[in-house]
């Protein structure tokens, strides 16, 4: 396990970090850059060495309600790398990216029973359809996909709709 001092060495290597000191010695880092409404990428390091990292949108095991990672028994290496994909994850053409792809995109989603659901983009929304009935509306296509995988349903088919 790292110390509290050589964790704060490997996040203190980010520069687009800006470090913030809170109570009972505790301390964050935030991202500097991006759009993002969410900056704290490390919280809450305390001198015991626990400390959480923001991974809301990255698969990781072991994530918290807020999508927290606790990094109490990281590595150096597992540290910079999460650091580094949590950072990514804020940078406002991140997000942007994978949006502008997926828009052009429907997905065709199967239960075991056979039933299907379609993920389109429609507006600014995600919406979710059976057959041609309005199953739910969703603000992202990870709500709108979470939706599906925890109602049994997985993914089929993907149509680019540039190519018809």
């Amino acid at each position: 396990m790292l110390t509290f001092d050589q964790k704060l060495a490997i996040i203190e290597s980010f520069p687009e970090l800006e470090r913030r000191d809170v109570s009972l010695n505790r301390v964050n880092f935030h991202y500097v850059g991006g759009d993002s409404d969410k900056k704290n990428v490390v919280y809450h390091l305390h001198p015991n060495g626990n400390g959480f990292v923001y991974a809301a949108t990255l698969k990781v095991p072991k994530k918290d309600p807020k999508g927290m990672v606790n990094i109490r028994d990281f590595s150096e290496e597992e540290l910079r790398s999460i650091i580094e994909r949590s950072i990514d994850s804020l940078q406002s053409n991140a997000v942007s990216e994978v949006e502008e792809t997926l828009q052009n995109i429907d997905e065709i989603w199967m239960d075991k029973e056979g039933h299907k659901l379609t993920i389109i983009f429609e507006g600014d929304m995600w919406n979710v359809y059976a057959g041609e009935k309005l199953d739910g509306t969703f603000p992202s296509y990870n709500e709108a996909k979470q939706y599906l995988l925890e109602e049994g349903f997985k993914p089929k088919r993907k149509f680019d709709k540039r190519m018809n």
